[in-house]
């Protein structure tokens, strides 16, 4: 039900994993991203940048999905959202780490990715999956159209390892699949 986290450097993305599969590593994050406000994605940030210390940051446009219940998908879960207000406000370009912000909107309208340009390392968040396969989009504020142009900017880009936020990671060969995404979800 929850989503994938990757640790990278001093940075978690998303926070979806429960405090203890992330306490070995409490002293190492400084910067917790979340790929969008879903609350798969979310469900233990607070409990994370408590444990931590870690500063909250997200795309400006999926910010108000840490409190409202409808734009987190919390209730679908059983929960509330992490009703906690973000320190950073992401947008297209900013750097966090290693990483670039790329702003792909369609799964929600904040959805963002990282991408590492000397790596060539994507972290997709819901964007885009291992398996050719692309979130979803009928949920409140998604979009096919605006995730078809999201999944046809990344096509564009060398991605070596692509590191979703559901499924397994590809270590290899991302473009492909970011490609099979563009191409199923133009036959839709």
């Amino acid at each position: 039900m929850y989503a994938n986290a990757y640790i990278a450097g001093s940075l978690l993305v998303d926070a979806g994993v429960s405090p203890t599969a992330v306490e070995p590593y409490r002293d190492e994050i400084e910067l917790i991203v979340l790929t969008h406000g879903h609350h798969d994605h979310t469900a233990y940030v607070r409990e994370l940048a408590h444990l931590c210390d870690a500063r909250v940051a997200i795309h400006e446009e999926d910010a108000p999905a840490l409190v409202d219940d409808h734009r987190s998908l919390s209730l679908h879960f059983g929960a509330r959202p992490p009703g906690v207000i973000p320190d950073l406000l992401l947008r297209e370009g900013d750097e966090v780490g290693e990483f670039r912000v790329l702003h792909t909107p369609g799964h929600t309208p904040g959805s963002c990715c990282l991408y590492d340009p000397v790596s060539c390392d994507l972290v997709s968040g819901d964007t885009v999956f291992s398996d050719g396969c692309f979130g979803r989009y009928d949920f409140l504020g998604g979009s096919r159209e605006a995730l078809a142009r999201s999944l046809d900017r990344l096509g564009e880009l060398e991605v070596r390892g692509l590191y979703p936020g559901h499924g397994f990671p590809a270590e290899e060969g991302g473009t492909g699949h970011i490609r099979a995404a563009a191409s199923l979800i133009r036959r839709l």
